[in-house]
This record gives structure tokens, C-alpha cells and sequence, in this order.
């Protein structure tokens, strides 16, 4: 199983649409996998067609140790995606488990029982570095994912994250490390997106992602439908550039580029889009 973690305590840059639309991306390829809503403000529970009031188990519940894992999760085979969903009640868990020992690793700890479970697990944390953000820092195995929006502001940003990281690495959590930093609404039309780009890489070599996520449209009418961008519009700029960066992890995570066909449907909303979500009823179980 490998875990990734997206954190960027900036928010709007890109990081709940990166973790729905690559998870979406590598179920197609027959990975089971996995996302984690570890954000108070669940978007990502929002944006797979769940509302975050109608949630009764879910992340809070697994990370206070109230419920396994295993009983908080929804399936979707439409979506091929498995979700731990949010809800307001996450917003009290960081005062719930200040007084746990090693209280970092709650995370990891409530996710263990999934581990024969998935190939991937994709873990969304809050824009914040509190301690629910350690907590999904810690509990990637596999490294974190930084999406960066082409702006300057954005460098700021990615500076002070840059400090916690080594701050964490330098105390108990050594093994944390930085999959890549992957470029977010960049705008060819405009010479600030290249400037910034350019600059990244000039700075950051090859923790960059080749793949760059174009600012689109259809990205941001994908989550009022309640479906990634590969169901609602997979033939757009978005879907083609999201879709190019899950080969990407495959590739530099050694795995096959397939485990199944990929097949992608006319660019345009499904006639039956909200019955893809994991929001829909039809097409949801709970349990692992």
C-alpha cells in the first residue's frame, strides 16, 4: 500500500480536486484506492457527492478511536474509489487527541487495520499546519504531494511548509519525505505562470512533476456535480492533464501502467453523473 499525503497550508490551490481527481484517475487503472478526508471543511467528502452533515462515521470517528476504519468508510465500484469521509465533528478531534500518546501518529495508527486493503491511499489535510496536518504528514509512507498555484504568493506559502517538513524530519519523524511538488492553475497565456514555473524548477529540480494542471474550467463545475473531473469531463484540458499526472505516479512508482483498460467517454456531462457519485445511494457500501 503506498500512502501520499497533499498538503499545502494555502488554501485554493488545487490540493482537495488533486486528490479526488488522481485517486479517480489510478481507480481507473485498477488500483484500489483510497481517499482520506482529513479537512474539517470536507471538500473532499462534498465534492464525491456526501454531505458532510449526513456523515455519522467517518475520519473524527477512526482518528478518536471511537470506530475502526473499517466501519467508516463508503465504497463507490461506479467511481472504483473508497472514501473516509469528513464532517464538522473533525474540527473537535485536535482537542480530542492533544492528550493522546503520540498523539502524531493517530493517524497512522487508525488507518492500519486498511492496509491489506488498498494500493493507494491518498490523504487530504486541512489548510493549516496543525495537528491534524502532522498527523496526515506523518502517516505518509510514501512521501507528500505540494500542490503549488502558479502565483508568487504560493512560493510564500510553500516556504513555511518547507520549514515544518524539516522541523518534523529533524525531530521523531525523519522518514517524512517530499514525493513532489506538482504546478496548479498555471495559465500559459500569462508570463507570471512561466516565471513561477520556471522558478520552481530552477529551484526544486526534479521533486517538480512533469505534469503541469492547467486552469480550466471544467475543473472547478466537476465538484457541484459531485464527481471527479475524469467522469465529468475527461476529454477536457483538466481531465487530459490529471489523467497524464496518475501515469506519472505510476511510472515513478514503478507500476504497471495498467492493471485494467482505461476507457474515457465523450467530453460532456453523463446523463447519469450523479448517479456515479458516492453520494448516491445505488451506488455505495460501507465497510472494507
Amino acid at each position: 500500500m503506498r500512502t501520499y499525503t497533499l498538503v499545502n497550508q494555502k488554501g485554493g490551490v488545487g490540493k482537495t480536486t488533486t486528490a479526488i481527481s488522481l485517486g479517480a484517475e489510478l481507480g481507473r487503472r485498477g488500483m484500489k484506492v483510497l481517499i482520506v478526508d482529513c479537512d474539517p471543511q470536507a471538500n473532499a467528502t462534498s465534492c464525491l457527492g456526501i454531505e458532510p452533515g449526513s456523515v455519522t462515521a467517518g475520519t473524527y470517528d477512526a482518528l478518536i478511536g471511537r470506530l475502526p476504519a473499517t466501519d467508516c468508510v463508503l465504497h463507490s465500484p461506479n467511481l472504483k474509489l473508497t472514501l473516509l469521509p469528513s464532517s464538522p465533528a473533525l474540527a473537535g478531534a485536535q482537542v480530542e487527541i492533544v492528550g493522546m500518546a503520540d498523539r502524531e501518529r493517530a493517524l497512522q495508527r487508525a488507518l492500519s487495520p486498511l492496509g491489506g486493503h488498498f494500493d493507494y491511499v491518498l490523504i487530504d489535510c486541512p489548510p493549516s499546519l496543525g495537528l491534524l496536518t502532522v498527523n496526515g504528514l506523518v502517516a505518509a509512507t510514501n512521501g507528500v504531494i505540494i500542490p503549488v498555484q502558479c502565483e508568487y504568493l504560493a512560493l510564500e506559502g510553500l516556504s513555511q511548509l518547507m520549514q515544518t517538513l524539516q522541523r518534523l524530519r529533524s525531530g521523531l519523524f525523519p522518514a517524512l519525505a517530499v514525493r513532489g511538488l506538482l504546478l496548479t492553475m498555471y495559465d500559459s497565456r500569462t508570463r507570471l505562470s512561466k516565471e513561477v514555473a520556471d522558478e520552481l524548477r530552477d529551484h526544486f529540480g526534479d521533486s517538480v512533476f512533469e505534469t503541469v494542471i492547467p486552469r480550466n474550467v471544467r475543473l472547478a463545475e466537476a465538484p457541484s456535480y459531485g464527481i471527479p473531473i475524469a467522469s465529468y469531463a475527461p476529454n477536457s484540458p483538466g481531465g487530459i492533464a490529471y489523467r497524464e499526472f496518475a501515469e506519472e505516479i505510476l511510472e515513478r512508482d514503478g507500476v504497471p501502467m495498467a492493471k485494467a483498460a482505461v476507457r474515457v467517454s465523450k467530453d460532456g456531462i453523463p446523463k447519469n453523473a450523479r448517479s456515479a457519485a458516492l453520494g448516491d445511494h445505488g451506488g455505495v457500501s460501507h465497510g472494507a
